[in-house]
């Protein structure tokens, strides 16, 4: 568990080395947790997580398999691998005691947990972009909306927001290209069309209120232990690009609302990114930069970040450099690709005279690792066979009936469970639309009714044989005042009504 400013990660045992244990006080310094499937990787993060609750520290992690939720039960005697657990608590010297921790859930869809929300502003035109896979031309689009959004007054909380806002967009691309740059209706369309899409794999469910208070995931319960705070992510894992969004804007959102915290004696918060290798998989330099940048600075703010994922070349090489705390379970070398990847990995911890890196890595078994941990001078620490310690509490998912239970006993119980549609973008578009068909009605009933039929008679006095002509647009019509009367027979129209169901800052917050 955790003690004296540390916790214990594993050790000893005939064959291993000293025992190991991760620094509080350096633990913000980042980590990785590496290793092939069915190594054991989740059990490292459970462990450590339960090290940092333990110490007071609230944790961030994200369940792909469900099999984190055992976080919330103490470990049992029933349990198939209790006697495995004792064994291996009896080689490091350990006195395995099982405990359950202070857990809440989360969900992005609102069935494992509290809903996860955040708005379309807060999540910004750079982010967005990135999920939607938009191409230059259209990401600029898309920041003229934002900049549209701002000067008009026209609050981008949830989906219809922004869809109505690409509407005002594209029907007055002349006048807003005039002052932006060029807005094109096909760029406008081929927006509309992504959004669509990110609709369909769930995102629609992501946006809106009341948004998350990040404030939330830094809570302790009564005891002062951290709670962990676990997003139940096995559906959201099938929309890939959206499950990295969403972490990388979590991360960028404590960053901003953190105050400098210098070199803490421990965290303030402590945020496992699995499946890692989403974050980097295609994305541009840009982003890359940006999230480099994150890791890079948000340790002064308190927050460690830990990725996980099977390789150590998963993640780009300027961001494995800033991670100091490291477990390395065991790679396979089938490929001359494998191979390439162990000797890169071996390469970057500090050699242990007594055996071959390269070799432990390849060769530990289930529930061991390669470890190497910053010392009490911050200084990477000398390699180390591990035994990984038990975990102290349940190894392995909860049925629905405990997650019920747990989620009822949140604090946040009420808090995120309704949304919210409060007076944004959508409504006051809408209202312009009814005042402006509203004031073109009365207008239209004041005239005299056959003057526009006269102005159409034939030069030798007989009426037209079809309709009479509509009046054509006012040149004085305003941008607002052409936009209104568009969106309002849009809203009258089954494609108007579909169009508004579409869903859908920076980074940095400059906004």
């Amino acid at each position: 568990m955790s003690e004296n400013g540390t916790i214990f990660v594993g050790g000893g045992g005939e064959g291993y080395g000293l025992p190991q244990s991760l620094l509080l006080g350096y633990s913000n310094r980042h980590g990785l947790i590496a290793g092939a499937t069915g190594t054991g990787k989740t059990v490292t993060l459970q462990v450590l997580a339960e090290g940092f609750s333990a110490a007071g520290v609230p944790v961030f992690l994200v369940d792909v398999k469900g099999d984190l939720a055992g976080l919330s039960r103490p470990g049992s005697p029933a349990d198939k691998r209790h006697d495995a657990f004792v064994k291996r608590a009896g080689m490091i010297g350990l006195d395995l005691q099982y405990r359950a921790f202070p857990v809440t859930f989360w969900d992005l869809f609102g069935q494992q947990g509290h809903p996860v929300r955040t708005t379309v502003a807060d999540m910004g035109p750079l982010l967005l972009s990135r999920l939607m896979e938009l191409t230059e031309p259209q990401e600029g689009v898309l920041n003229i909306a934002f900049r549209l959004s701002d000067e008009e007054g026209l609050p981008l909380l949830d989906l219809k927001d922004l869809q109505a806002l690409l509407v005002f967009t594209g029907e007055n691309a002349g006048p807003i290209g005039l002052r932006y740059g060029h807005v094109s209706a096909a760029t406008v369309g081929s927006i509309q069309r992504r959004l669509l899409v990110l609709e369909n794999q769930g995102g629609a469910l992501l946006f809106g209120e009341p948004a998350l208070n990040l404030g939330d995931l830094l809570a302790v319960d009564e005891s002062g232990a951290g709670r962990i705070n676990i997003l139940a992510s096995d559906r959201l894992m099938a929309s890939p690009r959206l499950y990295a969004t969403f972490l990388l804007w979590m991360l960028s959102e404590l960053f901003e609302m953190l105050p400098e915290a210098g070199d803490p004696e421990k965290p303030k918060l402590v945020f496992f990114f699995d499946e890692a290798h989403l974050l980097f998989r295609d994305a541009p330099k840009a982003l890359v930069d940006k999230v480099e940048q994150v890791v890079r600075l948000i340790r002064s703010k308190g927050v460690g970040v830990y990725f996980i994922s099977q390789s150590p070349d998963d993640l780009p090489e300027n961001i494995l450099g800033q991670l100091g705390n490291r477990v390395q379970h065991a790679l396979r070398a089938f490929t001359a690709r494998d191979q390439k990847a162990l000797r890169l990995a071996a390469q970057t911890y500090r050699d242990n005279p007594r055996f071959s890196t390269e070799e432990a890595i390849r060769s530990v078994g289930t529930g061991e690792a390669v470890t190497s941990f910053l010392d009490a001078r911050g200084a990477p620490g000398i390699v180390e066979r591990t035994l990984v310690r038990p975990p102290s509490s349940q190894a392995g998912p909860i049925d629905p009936a405990a997650r019920a239970a747990v989620i009822a006993a949140s604090p946040f119980t009420g808090k995120y469970d309704v949304a919210v549609d409060r007076d944004s973008a959508f409504e006051r578009l809408r209202a312009r639309a009814d005042a402006a068909a509203g004031a073109g009605s009365a207008k239209g009933r004041s005239a005299e009714p056959d003057e526009t039929f006269n102005k159409a008679r034939r030069l030798d006095g007989t009426p037209p044989a079809g309709p009479a002509p509509k009046p054509a647009t006012r040149r004085g019509d305003s941008v607002t005042e052409a936009f209104a009367k568009s969106f309002a027979r849009q809203l009258g129209s089954k494609s108007g009504q579909a169009l508004v169901r579409g869903v859908l800052g920076s980074l940095f917050k400059g906004r």
